[in-house]
């Protein structure tokens, strides 16, 4: 049975994932000008969210999927930043909102690290 951080973080990028698809005009939007294909990044990066959610939950792909989250997260950071960068494209979402994000981003990385220390501290025995 997998321990409730691991849950909360399969669920919590399981969902967003699931949001690429069903949202992604919205995920299409908060990409940075200078990278090019925004639709495509926004599908192959639900994609991966949805694969590291369920890697986290499967105890021989935990770590694995845990390192590839963390990579995942830092992957769309620029995302976040261009979104506090041009709040004014954001009607429902506050200023403050999409500042804070951007060090919740780095406790969320944190978050999943401290999630895999048991399978981090298996592995280097």
């Amino acid at each position: 049975m997998p321990r409730t951080p691991l849950v909360i973080i399969a669920l919590f990028f399981i969902i967003g994932g699931i949001a690429h698809f069903f949202m992604a005009d919205f995920f299409i939007m908060a990409m940075p000008n200078y990278l090019a294909y925004h639709k495509e990044l926004v599908i192959i990066s639900g994609i991966f969210e949805i694969l590291g959610a369920i890697g986290l939950l499967i105890p021989k792909t935990r770590l694995l999927a845990g390192y590839g989250l963390m990579v995942l997260i830092v992957a769309v950071y620029p995302a976040n930043i261009n979104m506090a960068l041009h709040p004014e494209k954001y009607h429902d979402i506050s200023a403050f909102f999409l500042y804070l994000r951007l060090p919740v981003q780095l406790l969320f990385i944190w978050f999943v690290w401290w999630a895999i220390t048991p399978e981090r501290i298996e592995k280097n025995r």
